[in-house]
């Protein structure tokens, strides 16, 4: 089976168990470590990036990897507070900056960090509460693999950038322009903690953050970049897709025929459909307006998007791809497992609990819940179709069980075993795309497969 124009051949089998175990720790638990903040300067080790102690460093870091992934530390941005930048909780925004080196010294990966989002009063106080929303709580350092790693085993086109990872703390995918004291949101609460929220509030700067931090990444040195590549998965992934174009125009323009800065998108994991749930409504249609109306996203959706449908739809990635006009590749699962148990089979459209297995051990799915997943696979397919008919964008949606494939070592390289289309795993396609050495424009068959795809679900 196919769709007109696209490559379709054998996958690896995907390493479901090991994945899924991932993603669902990252996305939706992750570990609140309490962190020493540090200036808005780069640390000590970012420094050192700019002097000749880099190839030491950068030697002794990959003897580390050999044993475990790069770790890298953290930068508070302290005076992005004067411009309003600031987290769920006030606290100032921050990144995690491994310098470039040799011939990738000049190029740069901003990597924008997932984590889901929040909608309400409640949602919103415990992301207040943790990493996902306060730059107090989280983690000194973070390990960098996938697309990010250092390694040129796993990570051969990209390993000696300049590899960023903004961290994700405002929970309406870096768009946010607003404040909610919660004076309402709190009511079955006691008046002590009533009173306080009142006081404290939330701020939504999700969008003021995406400004502050670039704009500071411009002025130590990426806006010389010959290359510059945004990526993200999940909620980073949609905002990759959010923000693909004025991540481009902050580059300057060169005169015909000059060289300017290369730059590319890679949107991981962040197809989110507006798809019909199993009880016939549209759970995650809802979810997005309540995110979309507390923290102020709509005056910073794509106009090309608001200019013909209402905000909401605009947050929906299928509604706005058509209209980037920067060169991106979308990476997403055709049977995305975050979307499957949040969006599709979520407990408030299954109460009688009838896709609780399904959910989490595809083989225990029967015949007509795998007909409403194919059925979701084939919407993801449509959404796709105008898109894939640029030359300049590039494509890889494989019929694996997963959500973010970029950034774990499993499912990004051939050395950790990525799921491949006619033989190509998802590193080699997305070099391949970036360099222009290939055209990459490749669907996955659907499951079940007819012989000439292999699954372990």
């Amino acid at each position: 089976m196919g769709e007109a124009g696209v490559v379709i051949t054998n996958n690896k089998p995907c390493r479901r168990p090991l994945l899924l175990a991932a993603v669902l720790v990252v996305l939706l638990l992750g570990s609140c470590c309490a962190e020493v903040a540090a200036d808005d300067k780069m640390s000590s080790s970012s420094r050192k990036g700019a002097s000749g102690g880099r190839k030491r460093r950068r030697t002794s870091r990959r003897r580390a990897e050999a044993a475990g992934p790069l770790m890298v530390p953290i930068t508070v941005l302290k005076s992005a507070v004067d411009a309003g930048a600031v987290c769920m909780d006030g606290t100032p925004p921050a990144y995690h900056l491994d310098p470039g080196s040799g011939a990738g010294n000049n190029s740069w990966i901003v990597n924008l960090e997932g984590g889901g989002w929040c909608n309400n009063g409640r949602a919103c106080q415990f992301r207040k509460t943790s990493r996902r929303g306060s730059s107090d709580l989280m983690e000194k350092e973070i390990p960098f693999g996938g697309i990010m790693s250092s390694s040129p085993a796993d990570n051969p086109d990209f390993y000696n950038w300049n590899r960023v990872k903004i961290r994700y703390c405002d929970g309406a995918s870096f768009a946010g322009e607003g404040f909610d004291k919660a004076q309402q949101i709190f009511r079955c609460f006691s008046f002590r903690i009533h009173l306080h929220l009142s006081e404290n509030g939330f701020y939504f700067r999700g969008q003021r953050i995406w400004d502050a931090v670039i704009r500071h990444l411009l002025s130590i040195g990426m806006a010389s970049a010959d290359q510059a590549l945004l990526t993200g998965c999940s909620a980073g992934g949609l905002a990759v897709i959010l923000h693909c174009d004025e991540f481009q125009a902050l580059f300057p323009h060169t005169a015909a025929g000059a060289r300017g800065t290369t730059v590319k998108c890679l949107a991981d994991a962040g197809l989110f459909l507006d798809a019909v749930d199993v009880s016939g409504g549209r759970s995650l249609r809802s979810y997005y307006s309540d995110i979309v109306a507390m923290q102020g996203v709509a005056p910073n959706l794509p106009p090309a998007c608001t200019a013909r449908l209402d905000a909401t739809s605009c947050f929906f990635p299928q509604n706005v791809i058509d209209g980037i006009k920067t060169p991106i590749f979308l990476l997403n699962a055709a049977y995305d497992v975050w979307q499957i148990q949040e969006s599709l089979a979520p407990n408030g459209a299954d109460p009688s609990g009838a896709w609780r297995a399904c959910k989490s051990n595809r083989s225990a799915c029967d015949a007509s819940q795998m007909k409403f997943l194919q059925d979701f696979r084939d919407q993801m397919v449509a959404s796709v179709r105008g898109f894939s008919s640029s030359g300049s964008n590039g494509l890889f949606i494989n019929s694996c069980f997963a959500h973010c494939q970029s950034e774990l070592p499993a499912t990004w390289s051939n050395a950790g075993g990525s799921p491949a289309i006619q033989s190509k795993e998802i590193a080699r396609s997305v070099g391949d795309w970036y360099f222009g050495r290939a055209e990459v424009k490749a669907i996955d068959c659907p499951y079940p497969c007819d012989g000439t795809c292999r699954h372990i679900i």
